[in-house]
């Protein structure tokens, strides 16, 4: 039954990130994301190809994707509120310290399904977004004191070099640290650093232009490569 509870978490999970989000809202405009800009469906790309309410959306929308996913469907499986957890959490009892370590682990299934259906979305032959917002989304959820060291970590760069793609790589490489900071449990740990690194590795183009000197600061209008 357990079993089951995973495969539903993550079916669900999964479908409700691999919504296009940046696609649909373009192909609303009559564009193809695909063939403009850097191709991608995120919303950097969006937001030099269509302008900043549309990018704002997709960004937000993406990041929803991973919160929800994360923070509702787990809760949806297990039929719990809050005062639930709440209480499980006061409980040092050994059947609530398993309830409670099963419904993380639900949630850490609900967030990596989310971002790999962002990702790789069943909709677009398996060809997606870089998982920056989503993954942002699930660290919400799951972390959100986290969150925040990323989130100013994140800002911090791109103000100093404008470069989205290096912002989101310095805050995809510390995500684990900043988890471990706030005593997060190991095998959250151990997620956020995969996630972390799928988030670099979706970005290997922009970390060769960055090398090469040719990727775009935003802000420039010009044919950029988006970073997400």
């Amino acid at each position: 039954m357990e079993i089951l509870s995973y495969i539903v978490t993550a079916l669900a999970a999964y479908l409700l990130g691999s919504i296009p989000t940046g696609y649909l809202v373009a192909k609303a405009k009559g564009i193809d994301i695909r063939s403009v800009g850097s191709g991608n469906i995120g919303a950097t790309n969006v937001f030099r190809i269509l302008g900043k309410s549309a990018g704002i959306f997709v960004l937000l929308a993406d990041a929803a994707k991973g919160y929800f996913a994360c923070y509702y469907i787990p809760r949806l499986i297990f039929q719990v509120d809050e005062s639930v957890l709440e209480l499980a959490e006061t409980k040092l009892r050994n059947d609530y310290l398993i309830y409670l370590q099963s419904f993380e682990w639900h949630s850490i299934v609900a967030g990596v399904a989310a971002i790999l259906g962002h990702n790789y979305t069943c909709w677009l032959k398996f060809k997606g977004g870089k998982g920056v917002a989503t993954t942002a989304g699930v660290l919400v959820a799951l972390a959100p004191s986290a969150f925040l060291v990323v989130l100013c970590i994140f800002l911090l760069v791109f103000y100093l070099t404008r470069y989205i793609s290096l912002s989101s790589i310095v805050a995809a490489f510390c995500l684990p640290f900043s988890v471990w900071w706030f005593h997060g449990s190991r095998t959250m740990i151990v997620v956020m650093a995969a996630l972390g690194a799928l988030a670099i590795y979706k970005h290997k183009a922009n970390i060769q232009r960055l090398l090469n000197g040719t990727e775009n600061r935003f802000g420039k209008k010009k044919s950029a490569e988006a970073a997400k």
